[in-house]
């Protein structure tokens, strides 16, 4: 048994990590917050920091009335 990851297996985590950074990266930055640190935490791991944004910084459950 192999313990290597397939290099397709890289190329796909690799992306998701990438898209999550932009996407964190350029929501920030449109909304004025620390855009280089969201940029940069999205790209440690998926998909925690983009629940973390959307519910603490953009606070998408938040009461309106």
């Amino acid at each position: 048994m192999s313990n290597e990851l397939s290099p397709a297996l890289i190329i796909i985590v690799a992306a998701i990590l990438l898209l999550q950074s932009i996407f964190l990266f350029l929501d920030a930055r449109k909304r004025n917050h620390n855009h280089w640190l969201w940029g940069i935490i999205g790209l440690i791991q998926a998909p925690m920091p983009t629940l973390f944004y959307l519910l603490f910084v953009r606070k998408i459950f938040s009461k309106k009335g």
